[in-house]
């Protein structure tokens, strides 16, 4: 038997007050506030801390508690929050390809949507930090579609699909993935692996990401970084502990972990990074 997610709790951390018709207008509309106000972060794989998978954990942490999360925690939230409301949905896997060689072999790491609507299917994905979707997809191949941030594709088809984004004239994939519905339980072990792995960047990168309207806003370790739409990026360099929690706390909107628990770990990045502080 399903758990009940509460609604009332994402509306209110998201800003939604619109039509609950299970439409394609309301899930434009969720996926658009949905990663502009929830943050993509990897604090507790950072920090050492476990991250739980059952939907209250998620909607404790997400909801209640103003963290964020990565794919598995974004994407089964908003996969409990459709089905909630009468939309036809299923998590898929998928192998990411963003920055990795043409021949790379990855796993089935990430975590997105399919969800049916009027007989048509959409890519639904609010967990790929700085690149996510903040508009669904058509399932339809070597189509561009416009979002509020990019423009995207789909290539490929049965059994495989490539999504892919245009950054300035070319075309960059950032994952691939098959329809076959998976569970919960098929997510744990990718799961553990990159929450509690030495080897998952989570462990020992910073990794932060939100989507407002008409920026993107992303933090890799301690480089902050904006992207305004259709104008130059701008990057910083943050040097002191201070200014980390100062970005993750006002420019991301996240209620920090102890400082006895995040400071050390914060100064690790920075001294990673060649910073030291004065």
């Amino acid at each position: 038997m399903s758990q009940k997610v509460n609604l009332n709790a994402y509306f209110e951390r998201i800003g939604f007050a619109g039509s609950i018709a299970p439409t394609l207008a309301t899930l434009e509309t969720i996926h658009a506030l949905h990663p502009a106000v929830i943050p993509f972060e990897n604090l507790n794989p950072l920090l050492g801390l476990p991250v739980g998978l059952a939907l209250p954990e998620i909607e404790k942490k997400l909801l209640h508690e103003k963290r964020g999360g990565y794919c598995y925690e974004h994407n089964l939230l908003l996969m409990a929050i459709l089905r909630e409301l009468d939309f036809s949905v299923k998590g898929l896997a998928a192998r990411v390809l963003w920055n990795r060689a043409d021949e790379a072999v990855t796993k089935a790491t990430h975590m997105l949507l399919l969800v049916e609507i009027g007989g048509a299917s959409y890519v639904t994905d609010v967990g790929f930090g700085g690149l996510t979707l903040t508009a669904p997809l058509k399932l339809k191949a070597d189509v561009e579609q416009t979002t509020p941030h990019e423009t995207y594709r789909l290539v490929g088809g049965d059994p495989e699909w490539r999504l892919e984004v245009k950054i300035g004239h070319g075309w960059k994939p950032l994952y691939a993935f098959d329809t076959s519905e998976k569970t919960v339980e098929d997510y744990a072990a990718t799961n553990q692996y990159l929450s509690t792995d030495p080897e998952s960047p989570f462990r020992h990168e910073l990794r932060v990401a939100l989507s407002p309207q008409g920026k993107r806003l992303a933090l890799l370790n301690n480089r902050l970084t904006t992207h305004v739409i259709d104008a130059p990026s701008e990057s910083q360099q943050l040097t002191s502990v201070a200014d980390l929690r100062d970005t993750l706390s006002g420019t991301f909107g996240i209620t920090l972990p102890s400082a006895e628990l995040l400071d050390p770990k914060l100064e690790v990045i920075l001294a990673d990074a060649g910073v030291e502080e004065i």
